[in-house]
């Protein structure tokens, strides 16, 4: 009876040991799963980020075949803002700053149709220069030019603008006459001219004369350009004037001449004008 008992109580603890090594197999196995989850899932984890790095790392520095390329804007030129610039633009848009006036005005050594030392024969040093040279080499070919109109004040643009608006009607004259701040001869950059006579000054009969027509084929060569052309008013706000030169530089003006264009054109700064 005894020995039965202690029988029993044998089974008993083996089968406990059985259980219990089991157990910690079971557990054992189960805790290998989860961190063969919890190592796959970091793997994923750290695969997933890799590609989007390597995605973030294509988009911020692509490949040569895939970097967008920037096709260079045709006629980009910039419009040059400072006054003292020898190609700034002033226009019926482009206004100079009020009551500018270049530091180096000259008198150049030309014929004027007109004596004494007053302010409208002046130009700025360079374009002084460019004109002298340019009236000489118009004598080589036989033409006489002389000067009419340089440099003008901002006050005495006023004067006149005012003074055509009273006589001809403000329409009338803003094809022609520029507002007090917008006009080209305060840069000290341009220059009216005529044959040595005077005769068709600054109007509209110097069309077709020897002197405009020689202006109109060689001023380029010198550095200077018909600023108003015919044909152009919607673009400059002006109607032809073949006596008004502008000085912008030999290169500038080349360009110019042989593309055709304007100055607004040029610049890329076409705005169709109807007056002020």
């Amino acid at each position: 009876m005894k020995s039965n008992h202690i029988r029993s109580l044998t089974i008993l603890l083996l089968a406990t040991v059985v259980s219990i090594q089991s157990g910690c197999t079971l557990m054992n196995k189960g805790n290998q799963e989860r961190a063969n989850i919890v190592s796959n899932e970091n793997g994923i984890s750290k695969l997933s980020q890799s590609v989007k790095n390597d995605k973030d790392a294509t988009e911020e520095n692509p490949s040569h075949d895939e970097k967008k390329v920037e096709k260079p804007k045709e006629n980009a030129n910039r419009v040059p803002n400072q006054p003292e610039a020898l190609d700034v633009l002033v226009n019926k848009q482009y206004k100079l700053p009020d009551h500018y006036e270049p530091t180096d005005l000259v008198i150049p050594n030309v014929r004027f149709i007109f004596s004494g030392n007053l302010e409208k024969k002046k130009m700025r040093q360079e374009a002084a220069r460019a004109l002298e040279n340019m009236f000489s080499g118009a004598e080589k070919d036989g033409i006489l030019l002389a000067g009419v109109s340089g440099y003008r004040s901002q006050a005495t643009q006023k004067s006149l603008y005012n003074s055509y608006v009273n006589r001809n009607g403000k329409e009338a004259a803003e094809r022609f006459s520029a507002h007090p701040g917008h006009s080209e001869h305060q840069t000290g950059l341009a220059m009216d001219i005529s044959g040595i006579t005077g005769k068709c000054a600054a109007t509209d009969c110097f069309e077709g004369s020897p002197e405009a027509k020689w202006l109109a084929e060689h001023a380029h060569e010198y550095g200077f350009i018909v600023r108003y052309p015919k044909g152009k008013e919607d673009i400059t706000g002006y109607k032809y004037e073949p006596w008004h030169m502008r000085f912008v530089g030999i290169d500038i003006a080349n360009t110019i001449f042989e593309k055709d264009i304007t100055m607004e054109e040029y610049f890329d700064a076409v705005v169709p004008v109807r007056g002020n």
